[in-house]
């Protein structure tokens, strides 16, 4: 199960990426908003949560830019997110760092590379292997500060 969220500027394209996504059989827990301002730090907390939990296995968050979700999700003990705008980013994010979290930006992307990006972000695997170590050493600093 994928997790997703978003402030108010990523409505419509939340919308496009869930369309896609479920289209390609993916299931999405779908956590809002739909269109009733909101603060992006909240959304992040609510997405990243249910991947902490392990209720979802991934989340996907969308405001304008990808930065402010980005920012919020990685303050989340547990979480690796990465705001993913090219399709290399992408692949390579979860190859080799594990990321859990993708954020992208409304206002930044369109609708047709999005729904690409999301799809390379929930096929990719993790590489393990070197990476794992250095994943290690991030969740070191994190358990740590």
């Amino acid at each position: 199960m994928i997790a997703i969220g978003c402030d108010h500027a990523g409505v419509e394209l939340k919308k496009d990426v869930i369309k896609f996504l479920t289209e390609k059989g993916f299931e999405l827990k779908d956590m809002g908003t739909d269109g009733e301002p909101c603060d992006y730090p909240n959304m992040a907390k609510t997405v990243c949560g249910l991947v902490t939990s392990g209720e979802c296995e991934k989340g996907i968050l969308i405001c304008g830019t990808g930065i402010g979700m980005s920012i919020a999700a990685n303050k989340i003990k547990g979480i690796r997110a990465a705001v993913c705008s090219d399709s290399f980013s992408t692949k390579f994010t979860r190859l080799h760092n594990d990321s859990n979290i993708m954020c992208m930006g409304a206002r930044v992307l369109g609708s047709g590379l999005a729904c690409e990006l999301a799809e390379i972000f929930v096929t990719t695997g993790f590489e393990g292997g070197r990476h794992q170590r250095r994943v290690d050493l991030i969740t070191e600093i994190e358990n740590n500060n």
